[in-house]
């Protein structure tokens, strides 16, 4: 019984041959060549009684009926398309950069792909692609150095020209972190200084992405910091990866729970040890608003000397970098009357 052919894939190949093709059908077992049109092919595999693949030969463009012989009687046909192969052109590839180690998934945009032979980048060969239509091939990028490397496709028509780049990532690198404390509430603004940063997708701090960020330079991002408790490391994460942790902590808003004295003269000069919570990194401590000379003697406690001012009851403040406490009243006595 001659064989039948039901699917042939692909279905068009250049003017020039040497494309492989794949027959699938019935009956192929013993088959004893290929034709295309008039011309046998120069090669074929007879892989299963399902199967044959073969080479197309060269031809003029147009349509060529494809037929199995076999002893028994040929194959019914099916049509390959042969085209005038043209200098592919490669107009775009997304995404347009990756790590330096390779692997990126990638999908190169043209013309004249059909028939593909090569896919480089910066001279060295995908590690692997498909030629999905004239217009697409998906590829793997192969590792790379630092910097924009040409991507060309070769056909059976030429190569293409140097018009498209991936920009290869190198991984980036974080030294520092300014400040490297805020608030549990969120909201302060890090400066983060290292290198190859530009392009970042995102900033992490701990497992958490930044409330915002902004790509200053290849050295430089600034990110305002989301909501937050204890330890979380900053992370930046580019086309390159991921870059090494640099340190920041979240900082409990500071408490007052009592003054000693809780009164004074209306001079300067008494010396108020105000006791609390999470005052150790105390920036500033003030008397009715008016910032005065302190001293940070642990995390629960801090000396002040309060400031002259009028009689009366005035609001005592901490402000450190997890924010401004509650306020405590510190009355002012006048001397007194003779």
């Amino acid at each position: 019984m001659p064989p039948t052919i039901n699917t042939i894939n692909p279905s068009q190949g250049p003017t020039t041959g040497g494309t492989t093709v794949t027959l699938t059908g019935t009956g192929m077992t013993g088959s004893t060549g290929v034709r295309f049109g008039s011309t046998n092919a120069p090669s074929f595999v007879v892989n299963s009684a399902t199967q044959i693949t073969t080479v197309s030969p060269p031809r003029a463009a147009g349509a060529a009926a494809v037929i199995v012989l076999h002893p028994t009687g040929n194959s019914n046909s099916v049509t390959f398309t042969y085209v005038v192969s043209q200098v592919p052109v490669v107009t775009g590839v997304s995404p347009s950069s990756g790590p330096t180690a390779g692997g990126t998934n990638v999908t190169l945009t043209g013309t004249g792909f059909t028939g593909a032979s090569s896919v480089t980048f910066g001279g060295v060969p995908a590690t692997s692609f498909t030629v999905n239509s004239a217009t697409q091939i998906t590829a793997v990028t192969p590792p790379g150095g630092v910097g924009a490397a040409v991507v060309a496709v070769t056909t059976p028509g030429g190569t293409s020209a140097p018009d498209v780049f991936f920009f290869y990532a190198g991984v980036p690198i974080l030294t520092s972190a300014s400040p490297s404390q805020g608030p549990t509430a969120g909201g302060v603004v890090v400066t983060l200084t290292g290198s190859d940063l530009l392009n970042a997708t995102a900033v992490r701090f701990g497992v958490t992405n930044a409330t915002s960020f902004t790509v200053v330079s290849a050295t430089q991002i600034t990110a305002t910091a989301p909501p937050g408790t204890g330890s979380s490391p900053i992370t930046v994460v580019t086309p390159g990866g991921t870059s090494n942790p640099v340190a920041f902590s979240y900082v409990a808003a500071p408490t007052l729970t009592s003054l000693v004295p809780s009164s004074g003269p209306t001079s300067a000069g008494t010396v108020v040890t105000l006791t609390g919570t999470n005052l150790s990194t105390t920036s500033a401590v003030t008397f009715g608003g008016t910032p005065v000379p302190f001293t940070v003697v642990s995390d629960t406690q801090v000396t002040a000397v309060a400031p002259a001012g009028p009689a009366g009851p005035v609001t005592v403040t901490v402000t450190t970098v997890g924010g401004t406490s509650p306020g405590l009243t510190y009355t002012r006595v006048p001397p007194p009357g003779i």
